[in-house]
């Protein structure tokens, strides 16, 4: 039988014959307190331990323990079953040697990558093999969470206090049993898609959103949200749940919905001084009031600075640090977009900064790194969206424009060289200079095929320049 299956536990598919037959052996040797025997010496569990063999698991195994394949786990099984779970497996042994065909316990296990796992573990002789104990099959839930939540309410209510008001991270405690409520009427009146029926009236969402009371926030929630004392930051949630929260609150109420108690995502927030606050949100339902939903923590982990560097990272893998522009991988990415869902026509100027190299050999690269940021200047403000520029190499720039033609590539380069001209009445010294070359797609071309046309009469525009003025370097032209 494979049970490589997707259900949600971890199942393991055993064979205890050889404990059996270690047991037998034990019973004929006169052993009758297996529980003291082995506590005598531990070494005797581990011989237990070893008598066991692992047959199969399934998917769920593999991911929650951080296994390759079973191959992987069982070279590995000395990382999984140590330390501090050799009393629960003595107790696990005691109740097959008892005589019972099922066994139980709360233990502790390790993922392959040395992670702690709280497991609630159920075990079962299954039937034909009462004798010879060859088909064990263990069901395995990860506990770690609800283990972990039982663990703190079972100190005292101080150190639990403690633990909530100097928390490092933002702490609420809600009251959700006005929603369980609403829920329950949406279930009698048999409402069962419950995405659609939130589509078709967001009312509900905004309901929701009122009933919920907020029982306790901690320090650092206060700190987070810029609010001087509780009741100010309860008097205004309406200013810290608002605008893109709604849409995420509406999957928390679909999580709910699916019986998901226990779950997590990245939210909007706002401080009370308008900010806006990425977070990490964690959201479990308290152990014993899964029926009412009346206790609730919400830990909120303030990720704005994490976001904010992301952006920052994206911002420069799609952009020009010097110039502000795309760059060139952008503009690859942008015209294989075009090119598959256009809008058509689509057409490109392509544009070269005239005398960079003299700039640069006469006045130093300090000299043609400002010139260059004037172009950045002058093309962000005459490029408009759905429009995009691009810097694509040392002083070449291309410009994509979906739904334009050769007429609307005309008067943009006309309203480029009108920027060009302010730009060198604002500036002194170095006059800026462009050369441009402009092509439209006709159907069925490719658009690199379009950018090489534009990068050709870009070119004859630049010989057209230096033809103009002999005196200036010409090295970087084409031959």
């Amino acid at each position: 039988m494979c049970i490589r299956d997707r259900t949600p536990v971890s199942l393991w598919k055993e064979d205890y014959s050889g404990l059996k037959r270690l047991f037998d052996q034990w019973r004929a040797e006169g052993v009758s307190d297996l529980r003291g025997y082995l506590k005598q010496d531990v070494s005797r569990a581990h011989a237990c331990a070893m008598q066991i063999r692992v047959v199969d698991v399934n998917r769920r195994t593999l991911e929650w323990y951080e296994a390759r394949d079973l191959e992987h786990l069982v070279a590995n099984l000395d990382k999984v079953f140590r330390d501090d779970m050799i009393d629960t497996f003595i107790d696990e042994l005691v109740q097959l040697w008892e005589g019972s065909t099922t066994f139980s316990s709360y233990t502790v296990n390790y993922t392959l990558g040395g992670r702690r796992l709280d497991i609630q573990l159920s075990g079962r002789i299954m039937p034909g093999s009462e004798q010879s104990w060859d088909y064990i099959l263990l069901a395995i839930e990860n506990v770690t969470e609800r283990e972990t939540a039982r663990k703190k309410l079972s100190n005292s209510e101080n150190y639990a206090r403690g633990l909530f008001e100097y928390s490092p991270i933002s702490l609420w405690v809600e009251d959700f049993s006005q929603v369980k409520r609403l829920f329950d009427d949406l279930h009698r009146i048999g409402i069962t898609d419950f995405r659609t029926f939130t589509d078709v009236h967001p009312e509900f969402v905004e309901r929701c959103m009122q009933e919920i009371r907020v029982i306790d926030v901690n320090l650092q929630t206060l700190s987070m949200f810029g609010a001087p004392d509780k009741a100010t930051l309860l008097s205004r949630l309406s200013d810290v749940f608002r605008d893109d929260m709604r849409q995420h609150f509406n999957e928390q109420l679909i999580e709910l919905w699916n019986g998901n108690l226990l779950h997590q995502r990245e939210v909007v927030n706002y401080s009370l001084s308008g900010e806006t606050l990425h977070v990490h949100l964690q959201f479990s339902v308290f152990p014993g009031h899964e029926d009412r939903w009346d206790l609730v923590l919400v830990a909120l982990t303030d990720i704005t600075a994490r976001k904010k560097a992301e952006a920052y990272l994206e911002f420069l893998g799609k952009h020009d640090e010097l110039t502000k522009l795309h760059n060139r991988a952008f503009m690859v990415d942008e015209l294989n977009r075009l090119e598959r869902k256009g809008p058509f026509p689509v057409s490109v100027i392509v544009a070269d900064l005239n005398g960079l190299k003299d700039v640069n050999d006469e006045l130093g690269h300090a000299a043609g790194d400002a010139l260059l940021r004037r172009v950045g200047e002058v093309l962000s403000k005459a490029i408009e969206r759905p429009a995009s520029v691009a810097r694509t190499g040392g002083d070449e720039f291309a410009i994509l424009l979906p739904t334009t033609d050769e007429r609307g590539c005309v008067l943009l380069m006309d309203q480029i060289q009108k920027l060009v001209d302010v730009n060198n009445q604002f500036y002194s010294g170095v006059s800026l200079s462009l050369s441009m070359g402009a092509a439209t797609a006709a159907p069925g071309e490719r658009l690199e095929q379009v950018v090489q046309r534009a990068d050709a009469l870009m070119y004859e525009a630049k010989r057209n320049y230096y033809a103009a003025m002999p005196g200036m370097e010409r090295r970087h032209l084409p031959d």
